[in-house]
């Protein structure tokens, strides 16, 4: 599960417009809650891309494989307290919570938080779900090349900015 940056706008005005249609918060102006938000999703989009950098640094530094690339980025995750796939739906859900409760753009906080958290995780994990049918999409158009070589790695590269581009999704 990925989040796109290009995705932010869209994302952080469809909670606000939730939360508050539903009753579970009070805002005095949409616009600037809906900043909020977007400023909570694009801490972690520079979070994860800072740990990516961290956990190259390491595995170039200890002269590990490629293949240890997740497992040492999860270790330096969590070694920060920043969730990563399904627990960084979570760390986004608490972070919002936070600036609700700060927030002197939302008034009123009338759900309970896990209300909250639930109606969020819903929003998304649909917004990041994107990237594993980008994945699908990708993997469909180039089965004929053997996964694993550095031929389908190219190819993988380009379809996938191909398709990217067309569905007008940047990272």
């Amino acid at each position: 599960m990925r989040l796109y940056s290009s995705r932010i706008p869209l994302l952080s005005k469809e909670i606000i417009e939730r939360l508050v249609a539903e009753g579970d918060i009070e805002v005095g102006s949409k616009e600037e809650a809906d900043l909020d938000v977007q400023a909570v999703l694009k801490e972690y989009i520079r979070t994860d891309r800072e740990l990516t950098e961290k956990a190259k640094d390491l595995m170039e530094r200890r002269g590990l494989a490629h293949e240890q690339f997740g497992k040492t980025k999860r270790a330096v995750a969590e070694e920060r307290g920043f969730g990563l796939g399904e627990e960084g739906i979570s760390w986004i859900c608490n972070q919002l919570l936070e600036t609700f409760m700060h927030s002197r753009f939302v008034d009123e906080v009338f759900a309970s938080d896990g209300d909250l958290r639930k109606k969020m995780k819903e929003i998304i994990r649909r917004h990041m779900l994107v990237d594993e049918e980008l994945d699908g999409e990708v993997r469909n158009r180039i089965r004929n090349l053997q996964e694993g070589t550095a031929n389908w790695d190219v190819e993988y590269a380009k379809v996938m900015e191909q398709i990217k581009q067309k569905r007008g999704i940047s990272d």
